[in-house]
């Protein structure tokens, strides 16, 4: 059985080697923890049962006006809390069969195998990562990341997000405009009334996240010549026009352009949404042990078959620590 254990090393070394890459082109592949990753807001976590992320809920209650010799007040002010997350975990497994390592019995064979089997795993995680950032957190069990519908709900006075109750306070509500029957002759209207929620001084969106629909009505808005682009964005794959000084990103997915009903498949922003995401306040948080790497590198045999398997795992959340920052456009049914 030596070449068994020997390919066994070949799996687990060559998932180890790719660790990083894999990571990277989740990232890449998804506009939002792009910009996170532009922004310096991929920040690792290496311990602990939650994941906690600070953030800043009132002003210091000391400041004043002084003069002379007056005395200043020094009292304790409580203005650092932290929003707390739980470890989410995902994984997908690289299986290869006894009659597999026969066939590529060259060590060079084995390679190219593994790296087509990795490849598919990279894209399959990254797809779920991708799917989870729009979500809820309840699917799969509540086991799915924290996304963005949990984070910019549309009804974010009723809801707790972070271990927050928002109902009991009010910096913690996210803005909504939820609007009926948009058109390309209002939606500049309900977003310019979105915006105007959402900015105080320099912080403001500098991100929106649009589905096919929102995109279309906003693109059909624009006269020709206004249809300016963000170079950076473009040049990352990610098709983008410009709202103030935002990027507006297209991430609806396929959808059925003929009427035919044929095309179903569909990833990204849900259907006629747009977010409008400060990514100052957003934090993409994977566990520095567990960022697209081999699960172990012991050897996993089917106990009655004839195959291994390694296992890519990452474990993190989404989390934020700004949520009045963040916007949601909703069209209703």
């Amino acid at each position: 059985m030596t070449f068994a254990s020997s390919y066994t090393d070949i799996m687990a070394t060559t998932i180890e080697s790719r660790s990083k890459k894999i990571a990277d082109n989740v990232t890449n592949n998804n506009a939002i923890l792009s910009r996170l990753s532009t922004k310096g807001k991929i920040k690792t976590f290496s311990g602990g049962d939650k994941i906690l992320q600070e953030l800043s809920f009132s002003e210091n209650s000391n400041a004043g006006w002084y003069s002379g010799y007056d005395l200043l007040p020094v009292g304790t002010s409580d203005v650092i809390s932290a929003a707390v997350f739980d470890i989410k975990q995902a994984a997908v497994p690289v299986v290869i069969s006894g009659l597999e390592m026969l066939q590529n019995s060259g060590r060079e064979k084995m390679i190219d195998l593994l790296e087509a089997r990795l490849e598919v795993a990279e894209s399959t995680l990254s797809n779920l990562i991708t799917g989870g950032l729009y979500g809820d957190g309840t699917a799969s069990n509540n086991k799915e990341i924290d996304g963005l519908q949990a984070m910019i709900p549309l009804t974010p006075e009723t809801t707790t997000y972070g271990g927050i109750d928002a109902s009991q306070f009010e910096f913690w509500q996210n803005a909504v405009n939820q609007v009926t029957g948009p058109t390309a002759e209002t939606i500049q209207s309900e977003m310019n009334n979105l915006w105007v929620q959402l900015v105080r001084g320099q912080d403001r969106p500098d991100i929106i996240m649009a589905d096919n629909t929102m995109w279309t009505l906003y693109l059909d808005s624009l006269q020709a010549q206004q249809r300016f682009s963000n170079t950076n964005s473009a040049d990352s794959g990610f098709v983008t026009v410009k709202y103030m000084d935002a990027d507006v990103v297209l991430d609806g997915g396929m959808y059925d352009v003929n009427g035919s009903g044929s095309v179903t498949e569909a990833t990204g922003a849900p259907a006629g949404t747009m977010y409008f995401l400060n990514c100052d306040y957003l934090h993409y948080r994977p566990h520095s042990a567990r960022n697209m790497v081999p699960l172990s590198p012991n050897k996993r045999y089917s106990t009655n078959q004839d195959a291994e398997v390694q296992i890519i795992a990452w474990a993190g959340n989404l989390t934020c620590s700004g949520r009045k920052f963040q916007g949601i456009l909703s069209s209703e049914a």
